[in-house]
């Protein structure tokens, strides 16, 4: 979830200081990310610097509001027009990844993660379900926004019950077929940093141990980037 495309969105409707667009982001997203003020400071430096928004003045209590700028109100046009992507190429969600681990290391019954999980989700997905009837007819555009969030959620729910039941399954198959034994740390200690390779600069190989412009590459040099 970007915050910094959503408080430019809502500049984009008018100037505002910190403690407001943690209200007004609250508000229009029915509460489902809480933000703090620190870290909205921090995305609105980002974002001045970046030339997004300006500073506009400060009002008689001291507070410091942001104004968008062109190039912040384009950003926004180009954030809402574009499809949200979907990540192919790695895993970041934390029960995928705690499972994952669980099913490779020795001493840990990994379906009893599973089975813990399975409770937990089924009894925040009753909670969900009874909020969105709550809500089935929302009254205001605050109620219809907190609406989405719970729907979302609640197909999250719904789809993660039905990924621990695969789970359940893989599990299953890989006790059949022996797989259940985990695996040891390894006894090869990987060496710090990456190793030295030679560049090339304008076509034109380098000696190993040089980088760029002639630049020696020592490992301490590799470690530092890495």
């Amino acid at each position: 979830m970007s915050v910094r495309q959503s408080l430019l969105a809502i500049l984009d409707q008018g100037p505002c200081y910190g403690y407001q667009l943690r209200a007004e982001f609250d508000r229009r997203t029915g509460s489902a990310w809480p933000l703090n003020v620190g870290q909205i400071y921090n995305t609105l430096e980002r974002l001045e610097r970046d030339g997004l928004v300006r500073k506009a003045g400060s009002d008689e209590q001291g507070h410091v509001f942001y104004e968008i700028t062109d190039a912040g109100s384009a950003a926004v046009a180009d954030w809402l027009a574009s499809p949200v992507a979907q990540d192919s190429g790695t895993v970041r969600d934390e029960l995928a990844i705690k499972l994952a681990l669980a099913a490779t290391l020795p001493g840990v019954e990994a379906s009893g993660v599973v089975a813990a999980q399975r409770t937990a989700t089924e009894r925040a997905l009753e909670g969900l379900v009874v909020a969105r009837e709550a809500l089935a007819s929302p009254a205001t555009p605050e109620q219809l926004a907190e609406l989405l969030v719970v729907d979302s959620r609640v197909v999250a729910a719904e789809a993660q019950l039905r990924w621990l039941e695969d789970a359940v399954s893989r599990l299953r198959d890989a006790r059949g077929a022996g797989v259940v034994d985990g695996t040891p740390l390894a006894t090869d200690v990987p060496k710090r940093g990456r190793p030295v390779r030679s560049l090339t600069t304008a076509g034109a190989a380098e000696a190993p141990g040089t980088g760029a412009a002639g630049t020696v590459v020592t490992p301490e040099v590799v470690a530092e980037a890495s």
